[in-house]
Order: C-alpha cells, then structure tokens, then sequence
C-alpha cells in the first residue's frame, strides 16, 4: 500500500488524525496488476490507499510553507515521528505521521510557499521494496493519477475473470428503487446531521409526508418525502453528525413487496455515513471524592522540556494527564498517543502516620464539553465575519412610550398587542421615510429594498435565529402580532422554512423583557442596520407646559449601522423618524 501526503482542509476521519479512507466502492473496484519486477511485492495491485492529510493546524489556514523536511526520501518514519515542518499563517508546526511508512518520494521542496490546503506534497509506503517504484513520480503525474501510482500504472491489464459484483453494490437484482440524498436545506449548508427519522421502514409515504428532521446549519428542518412509495432502508442512522450533502439518507421502493430485498443492503457509493456514531452527550467530569488526610508524593515527574505528538498532547488534555509522568516510547522520548493510552496514574501510597487536616483543596480540572452544534458554528462564523468585516457605529436615542401603551391599552380590547408589535410597524415605516438604512452592501454595489422585510431576532434552545415579518410597512399591527407568535412558535419547536429566516432587509432584536436598559447589537450581514430595543422605564421628565415634571415610560434604543452605506447623519435622520412614529403612534394607522 501507499500513502499520499497532503495539505487538508478539514479533520481527520476514523482513520485517525489526517487521514481519509478510499470508500468501499474504490477499494472493491479491481485494480489492474503488474509484471513481477524483482521486488517482493512490487507486482502486487495496491488493496488499501490512504491519503494522509495535514489537519487545519489554524481555523484561517488556507496554504502554507514546507519549511522543512525531518526526513530524506528512502528512510523509515516510525508512529509519532515528525516528517516536516510547515509554516501555517499562525506559526510554524511539525506534521508528524500516525504509522509506520517509508518516505517514497518528495513532491514539493522545502521553502515552497503558499502551498493549497490539500495539495500532494509527498508519497510514503509500507515496504522498502516498494520505494524504487516512486523513483520517477511528478506532482504533475500524481496529481493526474488523483493518487500515488502504484508501481506498475503503465503496464497494460492481463486478462481476468471477471470479479463477482459485491452483495452491497447496486445492480440489476435489486428492484427498482430510488435513492434519496441530502439536499441543500440552506444557501450555505455543506453538510446535516439527522436529528430524527419520521418514518420506520417498511411504512408507506405519501407525498408531502414528514421523512426526517435535518439539522442544518441554520435551523431544524422537516425534510419531506417528494413521491410515494415505502421507506426499504435507512442509511444514516439518527443523531449522526457532519453527513455531507449529496449523502444518500435512505432507499424508497414502490412496491412493499420489494422492500425486503433491501433489508442487508450497505451503501458503498459514498463511504459509509452511518458509521459515524452520533454525538456524545454533554458529559461532566466528576468532582474527586474525598481524599485521604494525606498521601505520599507521586513518582518524580521529568524535568525540563517534555516532547509530545500533537496528538498525544491532546489526549492528555482531554484526559487530565500531566505529560511529564508519562515515560515516551517514541524516538528521543517522544511521548506517543499509545503512551497516553497506555498511561496508568502512580498510585497512592497508604498514610502510616497521623498528619495535621488541611483545607479541601478545589476540585480541578471539573468541565463539561457541550458539542458544537451546526447553528451554532454558523452564529459564530457570521457574527465573527460581522464584526471583522464591517465598519459598525452605534446611536442611540430615548423614546417616550407613553401614547403607544395607552393605545396598546385600548386596542387589546379587540386583539392582543405586544409593544414590539408597534416597534416593528415604527421600524418598517421609518426605513421607507429613510431607504438608506433599509439597504444592503453587496461588495460591488448598494441594493436599496423597495420593501422592507424585517428579522426579528429570536431566542431558541440551539441558538439564535431571525424568523421574518414579510412586508411588515403594509401590514397592520393584527396581522404583525400574528405573524410573530407563528415565526416564534415554529422558531422554537425547530420547524422553520429556510424562505421564512433567509434575507430580510432589517433586523430588530430586543431584550427589554429581560430587564435590559440598553445594548448594542451586531448587524446581520448583508443588512446596513440593526435596531437593539431596551426595556421601558418610568422617569421624571419636564411636562409639556414647561411648569414641573411628569412621569414618563421611557424606553432606549440603538441603531447600529454600517457606515460603508449609512452615514452618521443618516442614521439619526432614521431614528428621528422611528421616535415621531412611536411618540405618535396613531400616525401609523393612516
């Protein structure tokens, strides 16, 4: 076998760190034999390829620099041995390898720069006899073979029996059926997990029935079934994570006769999904229970600098294990993952004499690791890209409520009102007196919107998401407060359309019924403005007479702007426009 090094992009799969397995298909496909060459092994067709791959050593990494290679072509790398350095853009690293190979051949010389994340840098084998068959490999001829060739690529086929068709592989025994892949549930989506499936096999599916709930990167999803026919089998179990898109989820027949000729079949087109086991749940590691009054010192730990794989290092983090008790079997020392997980903690010695009590100590290393679900992955990318990217400024103004609480009072006779009811409507108005602020930064021009769609931010159990009030200057405060209470329910239960959060002209995001004052809200890209909505306040103002004061509700907001598309002063002019509506709210039922 042979191994391909390479820049990557993402982690590494179930073969360890860096490492992506063939699917099952390749490796069954047959592969064309070769003349013995005097080797041991040399003529023999390749069974199992590997492309050892660099994990992303920084999360902005997109190429990098060979600094230097810790190993000539022909020697032997053991398990833990550093093969080169690469300079990522945030320092430089050592690309270790995680089994035993000989380095076959180096494809790209020390001091290249700006190497893509992902491209061939060089060729290992699991047998010396094997190396002088790389002798004359190329970048340009391993990128065109897609993989390290094997040693005899250009001798022709000798003829074969042909090879029996795997049991797993689709084929004309198996009835007619369709398979049913992940779709792109969102414009950014690149890959699901399956939250829950709606259907058990061998039940029949209507059109429009409820199949599955995907998890995208966005929201929770129903994902609905297009035609009818019976569930035959599900390839993806529920709860697994990160299932590319273009992943075949399950197989629908047509007959219910044809489903049990399903029933071992394994799907190899695409790697096996499935076998990916689903998230753990939120462990907590648990508090040390009492202790001994005293023990005895554990075994001296080793001074100075202690050589640890990357690995190693964070498997010993994950595990609470001081590096320096751990004896390395590796070269120099070097302390390898099979030394971390063959570490055994010294044990305490018994206490054989009194000692004075000491205060508890506080328990350490006590954490708990929730995993990272899709939305939240993308909340942190766009509000990360928010902030880095674009130019915000803040204003901020106090807005007297009193006449829309007494309005409110009055109108929730009939429907019930909420104040946010109103700031929605205000909101919408305003962006039409001031169109500027109901605009979009599109990189190479300004898109003024000629209707104003608001995002109203809500809060849910998995993260933040902005459901949208469609239209909202030419609706009324009923049909507002309906479409809110609906977006928000659905919202909450995971069961929005990605047309009912995607787009959006303006965004209003209030936490007044939290008790907040004031706050200042990060845009949501590509919008100009997001208002940030405080709570009310009863203050002493100078009534309008000009003789003594009055009690007042009022409530502060902010504006943040993007001031690549809405000056200072046009902000105000929006926010001057927004308090005039709201100080006069019987204005916004002309």
């Amino acid at each position: 076998g042979s191994f391909v090094c390479a820049l990557p992009a993402g982690r590494g799969g179930p073969a360890g760190p860096g490492r992506t397995e063939e699917s099952e298909e390749q490796l069954q496909r047959p592969r064309p034999a070769a003349p013995h060459t005097g080797h041991p092994g040399a003529g023999n067709s390749v069974a199992h390829r590997q492309t050892v791959e660099l994990p992303a050593l920084s999360p902005t990494m997109q190429t990098g620099t060979i600094a230097r290679w810790e190993k000539k072509e022909g020697d032997k790398i053991s398990e833990g041995e550093l093969i080169a350095e690469v300079e990522t853009d945030k320092a430089t690293v050592g690309f270790e390898m995680m089994d035993e190979c000989y380095l076959a051949k180096i494809l790209v010389p020390e001091g290249t720069r700006d190497v893509s994340v992902g491209s061939v840098i060089c060729i290992t084998v699991d047998s010396p006899d094997l190396i002088a068959a790389f002798k004359d490999v190329t970048l340009d001829s391993a990128k065109a073979a897609g993989a390290a060739p094997s040693p005899a690529a250009s001798a022709p086929p000798p003829p074969s029996s042909p090879a029996a068709p795997s049991p797993a592989a689709p084929g004309s025994s198996y009835p007619p059926h369709m398979k049913v892949a992940l779709p792109a549930l969102s414009p950014t989506m690149t890959m699901g997990t399956v939250q829950r499936w709606e259907k058990k096999v061998g039940e029949k599916l209507s059109e429009g029935d409820l199949l599955a709930e995907i998890e995208t990167d966005k929201a929770t999803i129903g994902f609905e079934v297009q035609e009818e026919g019976y569930l035959a089998k599900i390839l993806v179990s529920e709860g697994t994570r990160d299932v590319p898109l273009g992943a075949p989820l399950c197989i629908i027949v047509e007959k219910e006769s044809d489903i049990g000729a399903f029933k071992d079949y394994v799907e190899t087109g695409m790697g096996d999904v499935s076998a990916q086991p689903p998230a753990p749940p939120p462990v907590t590691a648990p508090a040390p229970s009492a202790a001994p009054a005293a023990a005895a010192a554990p075994a001296a730990p080793r001074k100075g600098r202690v050589f640890a794989s990357p690995l190693a290092k964070k498997l010993a983090a994950e595990k609470g294990i001081d590096l320096a008790q751990v004896s390395g079997s590796g070269p120099d020392g070097r302390v390898t993952r099979k030394d971390i997980e063959s570490f055994v903690p010294p044990k305490v010695a018994p206490v054989t004499a009194p000692a004075p009590s000491a205060a508890p100590a506080a328990p350490a290393g006590t954490f708990t690791d929730i995993p990272i679900s899709n939305i939240r992955k993308v909340i942190a990318q766009r509000l990360m890209q928010s902030k880095q990217t674009i130019p915000h400024y803040y204003l901020s103004v106090d807005v007297n409520m009193d006449r829309v609480l007494e309005l409110r009072q009055e109108l929730n006779e009939n429907i019930k009102l909420s104040v946010n009811d109103f700031i929605i409507k205000a909101s919408a108005l305003a962006c039409l007196k001031v169109p500027e602020c109901n605009s979009s930064w599109m990189d190479t021009v300004i898109r003024q919107n000629h209707v104003v769609d608001v995002s109203v931010a809500v809060s849910t159990a998995n993260g933040l998401i902005t459901p949208i009030v469609f239209n909202a200057h030419v609706k009324g405060l009923a049909a507002i407060t309906s479409d809110v209470a609906t977006l928000a329910a659905k919202a909450r239960e995971g069961k929005l359309q990605p047309h009912e959060f995607q787009g959006g002209t303006f965004t209003i995001s209030n936490l007044g019924m939290f008790g907040i004052k004031n706050f200042s809200a990060i845009i949501n890209p590509p919008q100009a403005c997001i208002l940030a909505v405080g709570g009310s306040e009863k203050r002493l103002m100078p009534a309008d007479n000009d003789k003594g004061f009055d009690v007042s509700n009022m409530m502060s907001v902010t504006l943040s702007c993007d001031h690549r598309v809405v000056d200072g002063a046009v902000g105000a002019q929006w926010l001057a426009e927004f308090r005039k509506l709201l100080e006069k709210p019987v204005t916004m039922l002309l």
